[in-house]
């Protein structure tokens, strides 16, 4: 998909790598349409702010009213929380409802309009955590996994109206959402680029950085192999 003369919505770009890529979509020629739960917190010249809480369904029918012209779509805007799975069940419900059911209930309302203006692409913030399970934060890596798998199945529903699926894979990058964390951490202006890159060459899927690459290749492996070098990495 050329990015040069589309038009794209971002989902969470007040802050972070949603901001570096509503920024690059500028650059790249692109109209933006750059949404967070507070769009006054939005600073991004050249990008028109709009509401949007995925968590919403009532947000998210006034955002696609308004962006009817939409024929790129970035989820971006997503949580990580601490939550376990056998810990307290409303706490885990905070990851999947906005990572999977806020996501997927913005693509259910775009996707008519992606149809409509020629097809297009959807774009997916996934996560490293979506192939490997970290401890202290369970239900976040359920709820990406799931988000990939979601990608995965859309790409077969959507491919009658031509409408392209891409999932973006990173580690942790250096946002505020990463603040207390003590390992090393991707440039969110990098995944930005890596994801807009992967966009105009038609990629299914965008592995960042090389930490991430690592656990898929491992994933062919006994996972057995794959929890013991977990175990390796968070004992050192």
């Amino acid at each position: 998909m050329n990015i040069s003369g589309a038009t794209a919505l971002v989902t969470g770009a007040n802050r972070g790598i949603g901001r570096h890529l509503a920024a690059q979509l500028i650059e790249r020629g692109a109209k933006v349409y750059a949404t967070a739960r507070r769009p006054e917190l939005i600073d991004l010249e050249g990008a028109e702010r709009l509401a949007l809480d995925i968590t919403s369904p009532a947000s998210v029918a006034s955002a696609a009213a308004v962006a009817t012209d939409v024929d790129l779509l970035i989820n971006n805007a997503g949580i990580a929380t601490t939550a376990t799975l056998l810990g307290d069940l409303d706490a885990a419900h905070v990851d999947m409802d906005t990572n999977v059911w806020g996501t997927l209930s913005v693509i259910r309302a775009f996707a008519p309009l992606l149809s409509a203006n020629g097809g297009g692409s959807i774009v997916n913030i996934a996560s490293g955590a979506s192939w490997l399970a970290m401890p202290g934060a369970s239900a976040y890596a359920v709820s990406k996994a799931a988000l990939w798998n979601m990608g995965n199945a859309l790409r077969h529903e959507l491919a009658g109206q031509g409408t392209a699926v891409m999932s973006v894979h990173l580690g942790v990058a250096d946002t505020d959402m990463s603040a207390g964390v003590s390992i090393a951490k991707t440039d969110p202006a990098d995944v930005a680029r890596a994801t807009l890159d992967g966009v105009e060459r038609g990629a299914y899927e965008v592995v960042v950085d090389e930490q991430t690459a690592m656990i898929k290749q491992m994933l062919a492996r006994d996972p057995e192999e794959l929890y013991a070098v977990l175990a390796q990495m968070l004992a050192s």
